[in-house]
C-alpha cells in the first residue's frame, strides 16, 4: 500500500499548508448536522454549541427570514453560491468569511450543503496553497463528496461528477474502490481513514484519468476534514476536490521557463545552446527532442527570411542538438555535427518556410502521409512508438534559424495545445540566446580571421635564426584578444623579434594588431634599436589615444581603451649579438644548449600609450644554437588569478628545458601544459634558435677618408668576389661601393669601415663618424650632386641607412645573388 501510495499520490501538503478552511454542513432546512475543527477555530463555537442548531447562529443574515428565504431559493437555483459574507464570532465580532457553499445530493434525491469559509484577513496575509483556498479565492467550482465511517458516499456534488466522469447514482451507497481504479482509490481511502482515525485533516494533490478523457491526465488537490456530531463524534469524512491541472499546467510551465532561464545560453556558441534547449526540453517536456539549425547559422552568417526550397533545392540542416531518456539515442539517424535530411512536401518544410509552428498529437506514419518520402523516419517511428510530434520553428528577428522537434514515446499523453505554447515559450528563450551565439560567431570568425590575416602566414628560417610560433586564440565567451608576433628580416643579414599584446577582445583588438604591426615594421625598416622603436611606438599610441577622445567626445558611445605592451629584439648574425628592450611585457626566456632556462635582467619600462617613462635596452652575447622564448601573458596567466607569476614562470622553464629538441616539437610541448579549462586570453609563442655566419662569409676593411682610397676599395670587392665566385656581380658591385665610399668620404671624417656580407643576399656596407644620413631624392637636369643614390637604387635590390652604437651611421645596400650562386 505503501508503494501505491507512492505512485499515485502526489506529496503531501507541509503544516503550514494544511487546509483551514472552515466546513460546515447543513440540511435542506439550513439546520447544522456536520461540524469541523477548523470551523470552531474559525468561529470559536464547538460541534455541541451549533450541530442541530439554525446555521443563523453564525451567519447573521439568515435570522432575517425573508432575507434567508431569498438567499435558500438563490443557492437552490444555482446549485450553491459563493462570495463575500460577514460571519459572527462567539465572542460577537463578525468575521468577513469568503464563503462557498456548494449542493450535495443523497439518497432519494435528499438535498444537503456544504460550507467552506476563509477569514478574508487571514487570506491577505497566508499563502493560497489549499485547494479550498485556492477555490474561494478564484471562485472555481469544487467537488464535495461526504463520506460515512465506512467510506460508504453517503453525499456528492455535481462538481464532483463532472470532475470525475462518474454520476451520483454510481458513486451513493458505494465505497470509493467501486468506481475509480483500484490502486488510485485505495491510496485515497488510506489517507480518509488516517483523517478519520486521527480526527486531523489532510491535504494532498493526485493524479487521475477521468473515463471521459482516458488519455489526458488531471491532477486534483483534496482536502478531508473529520466530520463531528453534537456530541463530538465522528460522523464521517467530508473531502473536498479541486481539478488544478490547469494552474498546475501553468505552475510546471512557469517553472520550466525559469529553468530555460538559467540552464540555456549559458556560453555563446550555438552548438553547446543548442544542445542546452534539447537538454532542458528531455524529460521536462518530450522523450526526445533535437535541435536542427541553417548551416548559414551554424557557420556565423545571416539566415534567410524563411528557410524553403529554392531553385528545387532543399534547405541544408544540421544537428546541433539531440537528447533522449533512451540511452545512446536510438530514434536519432544523425549524430550532432551531421546534416540532416529534410524531406520534400513535410511539414519540416512548411514549418522552415512560414515560420509557424505544427502540432500531430497523434502521428500517423501510415501509407499515404509525408512519410512515404521519407522511410527511414518512418521505420524509426514504428520502431520506437513514437505516437506524438511538435515542430517548433526557431525565430529571431524575423528570420528563420532553424526548426526544433518534440516526440513523446513512453509518455502516454499526447502533445495539446498547452504543451505547443510551452514549447514554443522554450524556443522563443533559446532563439535569443542561439542569436546572440550566430553573432559572436560571426564576430568571432571576421575578428579571428582578420587576426590571422595580419598575423603572419608563414615563418621563413632565415641565416640569422630558425623560427618557429603558436598562436591559440581566447575561448569563445571572451573573443579574440590583441596579440601578436612577427619576424622582420633587417639588414646585414639581422633580424627583428617582436611579440605584442593589444589591450581588449574583438574586431577593436585586431584591427589594432594591424595598426600596430605595420607601425613595427616600419619603424624596423629604418633601422631604430629596440629603445628607440618602443619610443616611437609609445608616442604614436598617445596619438592614437588623443584622436580616439576628440572621437568619442560626445560620451554617446564608450571610449575604447587603447594600449599595449610589446617586446622588441634585433639579433645579428655576425656578431652574436642581441639587443632587446620591453615596453610592460613579460621578459623572454633564454634557453642555452645544455637546457638551462633564464629570464634576463630587462627593465619592464611601461606599457605603450602610458608616456613619460623613458625605454632601456639590453644587449646580449648569445652563442649558435642559443633558444629564444618570447611570448604573451597569456601564456603564463590563468582565468582565476590564483597561478602565482613565480609558479607560472617555473612551469614554463620547466616545460621549455628540453635540450635537442626541434622548435616545432618544443612549441606544441609548451602548448600542451597550459590549463585545460577554457583561456580569457589569446595565447602566442614565438621560439627562436639563433644562427651565425662564418667569418668566411664575411669581409671588412677599414680605409682611410681619403678619395684616392675609393679605387682600393673596388679592387678590394673585386678580389673578395672573386673568392666567393661571384664574378658576375663585380661591375655592379664596384659601382654601389664606388658611390657609397665617396659619400663617405665628402661628408665623413676619421676611418671609413667597407664590410661584405654573404648570406641569402650580398650586403655591402660603409661605415663612418658622421651623423648625417643620406637623403635619396631625384636630381634635376642641372644639378652636379644627388645622382649616387638613385644609381644605387637601380643597382640594388634593397638600400638604406642606419646609425650605429657610439655615433656615425652605416649605408648598406643589398643585391640578389645568382640561382647558381
Amino acid at each position: 500500500m505503501t508503494d501505491a501510495l507512492e505512485g499515485t499520490l502526489g506529496a503531501n501538503v507541509n503544516p503550514r499548508g494544511m487546509p483551514d478552511a472552515a466546513i460546515a454542513m447543513l440540511d435542506a432546512d439550513g439546520t447544522v448536522v456536520g461540524w469541523t475543527d477548523t470551523a470552531q477555530r474559525l468561529v470559536g463555537y464547538s460541534a455541541g454549541q451549533v450541530v442541530g442548531r439554525s446555521v443563523s447562529v453564525v451567519l447573521p443574515f439568515a435570522q432575517n427570514p425573508l432575507r434567508a428565504g431569498a438567499f435558500a431559493e438563490q443557492c437552490r437555483a444555482g446549485g450553491g453560491w459563493s462570495g463575500n459574507a460577514g460571519v459572527r464570532h462567539s465572542n460577537g465580532r463578525t468575521l468577513n468569511v469568503g464563503l462557498q457553499i456548494s449542493q450535495l445530493w443523497g439518497q432519494g434525491g435528499a438535498v444537503h450543503w456544504l460550507v467552506s469559509g476563509t477569514d478574508i484577513a487571514a487570506l491577505s496575509l497566508a499563502s493560497s496553497s489549499g485547494s479550498v483556498r485556492e477555490s474561494i479565492l478564484t471562485r472555481t467550482p469544487i467537488g464535495v463528496v461526504v463520506r460515512d465511517r465506512e467510506l460508504r458516499c453517503t453525499w456528492v456534488n455535481d462538481a464532483m461528477e463532472r470532475q470525475q466522469s462518474v454520476p451520483r447514482d454510481r458513486r451513493l451507497g458505494r465505497r470509493l474502490t467501486d468506481v475509480l481504479p483500484r490502486v488510485e482509490a485505495e491510496a485515497l481511502e488510506v489517507v480518509m481513514r488516517q483523517v478519520l482515525d486521527s480526527g486531523r485533516p489532510a491535504a494532498l494533490e493526485y493524479r487521475a484519468w477521468p473515463p471521459a478523457e482516458k488519455r489526458r491526465e488531471h491532477v486534483f488537490a483534496a482536502s478531508y476534514f473529520c466530520l463531528q456530531d453534537a456530541d463530538g463524534q465522528t460522523l464521517g469524512v467530508c473531502c473536498i476536490n479541486l481539478d488544478v491541472t490547469g494552474s498546475r499546467q501553468a505552475r510546471e510551465r512557469l517553472a520550466i521557463v525559469s529553468e530555460a532561464s538559467t540552464r540555456i545560453g549559458s556560453s555563446l556558441d550555438v552548438m553547446q545552446t543548442s544542445q542546452e534547449l534539447a537538454d532542458l526540453a528531455v524529460p521536462l517536456l518530450a522523450d526526445y527532442a533535437t535541435v536542427d539549425l541553417a548551416e548559414s547559422v551554424r557557420l556565423g552568417e545571416e539566415p534567410p527570411a524563411g528557410i524553403g526550397p529554392t531553385g528545387g533545392r532543399r534547405p541544408v540542416l544540421r544537428r546541433a542538438g539531440v537528447a533522449s531518456i533512451h540511452p545512446g539515442i536510438p530514434e536519432s539517424p544523425w549524430a550532432r555535427g551531421e546534416p540532416v535530411f529534410v524531406p520534400p512536401k513535410s511539414p519540416y518544410i512548411d514549418v522552415l518556410f512560414s515560420g509557424c509552428s505544427h502540432l500531430e498529437p497523434v502521428l500517423d506514419a501510415g501509407p499515404g502521409t509525408w512519410f512515404d518520402r521519407d522511410p527511414a523516419r518512418a521505420r524509426i517511428i514504428r520502431e520506437h512508438g513514437i505516437h506524438s510530434m511538435m515542430i517548433v520553428p526557431i525565430r529571431a528577428r524575423r528570420a528563420v534559424l532553424g526548426v526544433v522537434v518534440f516526440i513523446r514515446t513512453e509518455e502516454p499523453t499526447p502533445f495539446q495545445e498547452d504543451d505547443l505554447l510551452l514549447a514554443e515559450g522554450l524556443v522563443t528563450r533559446a532563439a535569443l540566446a542561439l542569436d546572440n551565439a550566430r553573432q559572436y560567431a560571426r564576430e568571432h570568425t571576421a575578428a579571428l580571421t582578420l587576426q590571422r590575416t595580419l598575423l603572419p602566414h608563414r615563418l621563413r628560417d632565415s641565416a640569422a635564426v630558425e623560427v618557429a610560433s603558436r598562436y591559440l586564440p581566447a575561448d569563445a565567451d571572451t573573443g579574440v584578444g590583441g596579440d601578436w608576433f612577427d619576424v622582420i628580416p633587417l639588414s646585414s643579414a639581422r633580424v627583428g623579434l617582436v611579440v605584442g599584446d593589444v589591450v581588449g577582445h574583438g574586431i577593436n583588438a585586431a584591427t589594432m594588431v594591424g595598426g600596430f604591426r605595420a607601425a613595427v615594421r616600419t619603424l624596423a625598416d629604418m633601422d631604430l634599436p629596440p629603445d628607440e622603436l618602443l619610443a616611437h611606438l609609445d608616442d604614436t599610441v598617445q596619438r592614437l589615444a588623443e584622436e580616439d577622445e576628440d572621437r568619442y567626445a560626445d560620451g554617446q558611445d564608450p571610449l575604447p581603451a587603447v594600449g599595449a605592451t610589446c617586446l622588441y629584439a634585433v639579433y645579428d648574425p655576425v656578431t652574436r649579438r642581441c639587443t632587446m628592450a620591453r615596453a610592460g611585457h613579460p621578459p623572454p626566456a633564454i634557453i642555452d644548449s645544455h637546457g638551462k632556462v633564464t629570464f634576463p635582467d630587462l627593465p619592464a619600462g611601461a606599457p605603450l600609450g602610458i608616456g613619460l617613462v623613458p625605454f632601456e635596452a639590453v644587449e646580449l652575447e648569445l652563442p649558435p644554437g642559443t633558444q629564444l622564448a618570447l611570448y604573451t601573458d597569456g601564456l603564463i596567466e590563468s582565468r582565476d588569478h590564483d597561478l602565482d607569476v613565480d609558479v607560472a614562470m617555473q612551469r614554463l622553464s620547466a616545460s621549455l628545458a628540453q635540450p635537442g629538441w626541434s622548435l616545432e616539437h618544443l612549441c606544441s610541448s609548451v602548448i600542451e601544459t597550459l590549463p585545460t579549462q577554457s583561456r580569457f586570453d589569446d595565447v602566442t609563442l614565438l621560439l627562436v634558435r639563433t644562427r651565425s655566419l662564418s667569418p668566411s662569409q664575411t669581409a671588412t676593411w677599414d680605409l682611410p677618408s681619403d678619395p684616392a682610397d675609393v679605387r682600393t676599395a673596388r679592387a678590394l670587392v673585386t678580389r673578395q668576389l672573386a673568392r666567393w665566385g661571384l664574378d658576375r656581380m663585380v661591375p655592379s658591385t664596384e659601382l654601389i661601393v664606388s658611390e657609397l665610399v665617396t659619400n663617405a668620404v665628402r661628408h665623413g671624417t676619421g676611418l671609413i669601415r667597407l664590410r661584405l656580407i654573404r648570406h641569402k643576399v650580398l650586403t655591402c656596407e660603409v661605415s663612418d663618424t658622421s651623423n648625417s644620413l643620406p637623403r635619396l631624392r631625384h636630381a634635376r637636369s642641372l644639378d652636379e650632386s644627388g645622382r649616387g643614390l638613385p644609381i644605387v637604387a637601380q643597382l640594388c635590390q634593397r638600400q638604406g641607412c642606419r646609425c650605429t652604437t657610439g655615433g656615425g651611421k652605416t649605408v648598406w645596400a643589398e643585391q640578389e645573388l645568382p640561382r647558381d650562386a
